[in-house]
């Protein structure tokens, strides 16, 4: 099939600073313009109308979809602002709405070398946001793909006009190791590094999403009392690969961990609670650095590293999974940063405010601020998802501040 070219922009249906985001418009919402927004000093609000504070503050940009389909094309189009040469991807993955493992999974594909970002769909037709986006972006065809543009995962609409490619699968488990062996051929290697978590609490499960697209270490599930045949079979296409289970154990039981034991070494990351858990991921590094010292992800380890300031964060409502795998490409691009969760649109948790304020604060000493480095927060979902009062208090905890 022909490429498709970049074509006209379509009407908006909320604008603010030209920000190639979505606003909370849901599922219908169409693609924002490359324009700006025109408010004069007369406006009463002219700040708001702008989009402050809710779309951006100094250290915070949201991505204000109402559901994750929104958020996932507001996010591809951050990532990939389709506008010249160079700014288009290869190639785009669309991911099932009714399957968050197959979603959160899909997330690999925005590793190298396929850099994919994922838009979403149901099974019935392409919803507007993710037809608007699709043909905002206008794949450039991926040779790691044969030349696909669209990598179609499950059971979701051929988009027309695209040269497309489908990881066919409709079972969670199935569909897993099918994006595994697709990311793998297209990589030419297995991973040395496979993340297992649970097909039964997505919350859990979230966090790999991040990671996965930046490392380009598979997702895999087991239940809460075995690993079914499929995560058996594409452990052992891996040969013996270290194995990071990611939850505690009243989620993952030690029965799996043991049987997991069989296909290569298993070490378990994570703590009780979600948001917890995902912070004990955002710290976590294999082999492990002194406490204390600055732990930085190098080749050959394993985990974000991140118990040091000037990162990239994605904050994300753990009610809202597919946001995990819609954020994902914003943890393999920009600043980089892994995924935390919230389980209070109103509130953030006290395990994300004691990591923020032990390891992501930045501090400067006489030399002044500018010789500082600096965060960026990523908050996914309008307000309902993430109130701007957290959004406010993560503007804070990631702002620079003096050091004593």
């Amino acid at each position: 099939m022909p490429m498709i070219s970049v074509i006209r922009r379509s009407p908006v249906c909320g604008l603010v600073l030209g920000a190639l985001l979505l606003t909370g418009c849901g599922a219908k919402t169409e693609l924002l313009k490359g324009t700006a927004v025109k408010v004069g000093g007369g406006s009463a609000h002219a700040a708001q109308e702008i989009g402050f504070p809710a779309i951006a503050t100094k250290n915070t940009t949201r991505v204000s979809g109402s559901d994750p389909v929104a958020d996932a094309a507001g996010v591809a189009l951050a990532v990939y602002p389709s506008q010249g040469n160079g700014t288009h991807p290869q190639a785009v993955t669309i991911a099932p709405t009714d399957d968050w493992q197959a979603a959160l999974a899909s997330a690999v594909l925005m590793a190298p070398p396929i850099k994919a970002p994922i838009l979403l769909s149901g099974s019935d037709t392409l919803p507007s946001a993710t037809k608007d986006a699709l043909k905002e972006l206008a794949p450039t065809g991926s040779g790691s793909t044969a030349g696909a543009q669209v990598i179609m995962v499950g059971d979701v609409p051929q988009p027309g006009g695209f040269r497309a490619v489908k990881i066919p699968g409709n079972k969670p488990f199935a569909l897993a190791a099918a994006i595994d062996r697709f990311s793998s051929a297209a990589a030419g290697k297995t991973s040395s590094d496979v993340m297992v978590v649970s097909a039964d609490d997505p919350t859990y499960a979230m966090p790999a999403a991040g990671f996965a697209a930046l490392s380009g270490d598979p997702i895999l599930f087991v239940s809460g009392s075995s690993v079914p045949a499929e995560t058996r079979q594409a452990l052992l296409a891996h040969q013996s690969p270290h194995i990071y289970v990611l939850g505690p154990s009243s989620v993952i039981g030690a029965s799996v961990v043991k049987e997991l034991k069989r296909y290569g070494t298993v070490k378990r990351v994570g703590a009780d609670g979600p948001a917890a858990n995902a912070v004990a991921f955002a710290a976590y590094r294999d082999p492990a650095c002194a406490f204390g010292q600055p732990c930085a992800h190098v080749p050959g380890s394993f985990g974000w590293a991140l118990r040091s300031p000037g990162h990239g964060y994605v904050l994300v409502n753990d009610q809202r999974t597919l946001d995990a795998a819609a954020a994902a490409p914003l943890s393999a691009s920009g600043q980089f940063g892994p995924l935390l969760l919230i389980n209070d649109s109103s509130s953030l948790p006290q395990s994300v405010l004691n990591y923020f304020l032990n390891f992501a604060t930045p501090g400067y000493t006489q030399e002044g601020p500018t010789a500082a480095v600096y965060n960026h927060g990523w908050v996914i979902g309008d307000p309902s998802a993430i109130s701007i009062s957290v959004q406010a208090e993560m503007d804070n905890l990631l702002e620079a501040v003096p050091q004593k």
